[in-house]
């Protein structure tokens, strides 16, 4: 069993019991948002390593590293071969900020794009910007409905339902 799909199947096991699947993941969320802060603070800096020696470097287990990898894999400039992951595979952790913060508001995770490290990143014109941007690309738009009436959309001037609106 690789690490991914070790650590998937602790976090997301529900046979766990409420509690202790809740407390896993407060405890995760915590140590997460302590290795954010860290990474912000030099954003510019690729981290790299092996997935032990990056545990080692926070202060997390390895199963909460391998958890901490998943979740920041989508925004990395060079993705890591998480799939196929052991404690030994070398990884970075060079993320594309912006993404990165799109990703923090796409996974409603406000306790980690309010970070103060995010100030000294972007301003908050720029912050407020990506914020829009996300939530508005996950937004669904219907089209104006077309009635049998209305002129056809096809532009051919005649009525909708003499038109493309025929059965």
């Amino acid at each position: 069993m690789t690490l991914l799909e070790e650590w998937r199947s602790v976090a997301y096991n529900e046979s766990m019991g409420q509690d202790k699947l809740q407390k896993l993941w407060a405890d995760y969320f915590q140590k997460e948002k302590e290795i954010y802060a860290q990474l912000l603070k030099t954003p510019d800096e690729v981290v790299r390593g092996t997935v032990k020696e990056l545990a080692e470097k926070y202060g997390v287990t390895i199963m909460t590293m391998t958890g901490f990898l998943d979740g920041i894999n989508d925004c990395l400039k060079e993705k890591n071969p998480i799939e196929e992951m052991t404690e030994d595979t070398e990884v970075n952790l060079g993320f594309d900020k912006a993404l990165l913060y799109k990703g923090m508001v796409a996974a409603e995770a406000d306790w980690l794009y309010q970070l103060e490290e995010w100030n000294d990143i972007f301003d908050e014109e720029t912050r407020k910007a990506l914020y829009k941007e996300q939530k508005s690309s996950t937004t669904i738009v219907k089209g104006a409905r077309v009635y049998p009436n209305d002129p056809c959309p096809c532009g051919s001037g005649k009525k909708y339902k003499k038109c493309c609106g025929k059965k």
